[in-house]
């Protein structure tokens, strides 16, 4: 357990790491590619580790040098491991490599935490299905672990409900060119995190795939394409951003994050204009983007965080030391992540002294002054991290199992005390 420091925070610059969902998905393409890939400021986390470790019991070769991932790509041909894989309770990981392992011949068994056992993953697998590709829940509840029997891809369109998850789009998205006839994929519900989206399709672009869509509502990916070797840079990652954009806003100090760009496909970086829209000054450069705070008059906003759900803690805790009552929407997914991320940021806020209503979609949340507490994180890392940025404020804020930060920033902490040392 951390107490964190209410001293005041100074103005400071900030460097993230690279953008842990552009890693995942870039490790998974140069593992198809036709030869060596060098990734720059890839994360290097927990869940990214588990990414490409399973990848390696595939037959895929990565090593890690300080200053970049190797990855030898297989030109999409890959051999499904000889032992289950656990993965821990990294959902980007089991949701992206059940895809893959559709290509994989032979049978991969995913698996994961007790938690990760009660994450739904239906949706992907019904998708599979119609490919033909044998996969089943062997829990018989459309959840892990899964079995997939991979190596063939008899059919070329599917229908993918994605209101749980984009990544279940993503998975799809990302095999489509290594497979004889490419995919031809509706998206029937949904899709939730369109952003995501979007960066799939980014990555796929960079490594010289060709791609087709309408919108969110069909997507079209030729065949027998190979993902091309090369050189690729991870841009710092959005989501990480946001603890130090409202660590600004709620002390009223100034905080740039240098690496991240307005006009990145993260969606998460938009958390800077809610924060603009709750009273703080944004500046953007070439280098970064700046959050100035109003310390004691953040004002409440309602947002709709359907293309941001990594955020929603962060925003909750903003709002928490905002005038009026902030009103977060259209997040009823977030309920399948790491925990139930609605509920337990409503508890731990209300162990603060801060009135909070869970809704369907979301969080209603009367600001006021909060009370120090000590905050479950429930082992979910955008919980203790965003938590933190409270105990800035408030004093005798303690965040208790603080290490489950390395599931994707592991040395947040040390970043974090930037904020206040020199």
């Amino acid at each position: 357990m951390i107490e964190i420091s209410t001293q005041p925070i100074r103005n400071c610059e900030i460097m993230v790491p690279g953008s842990k969902s552009y890693t995942h998905r870039i490790l998974i393409a140069a593992a198809l590619s036709d030869g060596k890939c060098n990734i720059y400021n890839g994360l290097r986390s927990e869940d990214t580790e588990l990414t490409t470790n399973a990848l390696i019991k595939m037959g895929v070769a990565i090593t890690t040098d300080s200053d970049k991932v190797t990855v030898w790509g297989q030109n999409g041909k890959l051999n499904a491991p000889e032992k289950p894989v656990d993965l821990r309770n990294s959902g980007t990981s089991m949701r992206l490599l059940t895809g893959v392992a559709a290509l994989a011949r032979g049978r991969t068994v995913l698996t994961g935490t007790k938690r990760m056992q009660n994450r739904p993953i239906q949706d992907l697998m019904d998708a599979l299905k119609q490919l033909e590709v044998p996969v089943c829940s062997l829990n018989n509840n459309g959840c892990p672990p899964i079995e997939i029997n991979g190596g063939n891809i008899p059919q070329a369109h599917t229908d993918i409900r994605c209101k749980v998850s984009s990544q279940y789009l993503s998975a799809l998205l990302l095999i489509a060119p290594c497979t004889e006839q490419g995919l031809d994929i509706s998206v029937i519900e949904g899709p939730v995190s369109k952003p995501y989206i979007d960066m799939t399709l980014d990555v796929m672009n960079r490594l010289g795939i060709l791609t087709e869509r309408n919108g969110y509502e069909h997507f079209n990916v030729p065949g027998n394409q190979i993902y091309k070797a090369g050189d690729y840079l991870v841009e710092s990652d959005g989501s990480q951003a946001g603890y130090f954009w409202a660590a600004a806003a709620v002390t009223g100090a100034s905080v740039k994050v240098s690496g991240v760009k307005k006009e990145s496909r993260q969606g998460d970086i938009r958390l800077a204009e809610i924060l603009e829209q709750m009273g703080c000054t944004v500046s953007y450069d070439s280098s970064g983007i700046t959050v100035t705070g109003r310390d004691g008059h953040l004002k409440a906003v309602k947002a709709d965080m359907s293309d941001m759900p990594d955020q929603v803690p962060t925003l909750a805790v903003a709002a928490a030391f905002a005038d009026g009552v902030t009103i977060i929407e259209n997040v009823a997914h977030l309920k399948a992540k790491e925990c139930d991320r609605l509920s337990c940021v409503a508890t731990e806020l209300s162990k603060m002294g801060i009135k909070v209503v869970c809704t369907e979609s979301g969080l209603r949340i009367t600001g006021g002054k909060p009370a120090g507490a000590q905050i479950e994180t429930y082992d979910d890392h955008r919980i203790a991290m965003s938590f933190a940025v409270a105990g800035l404020k408030t004093p005798g804020v303690f965040i208790k199992n603080e290490m489950c930060v390395e599931k994707s920033f592991p040395n947040y902490w040390e970043v974090f005390e930037r904020l206040y040392k020199s």
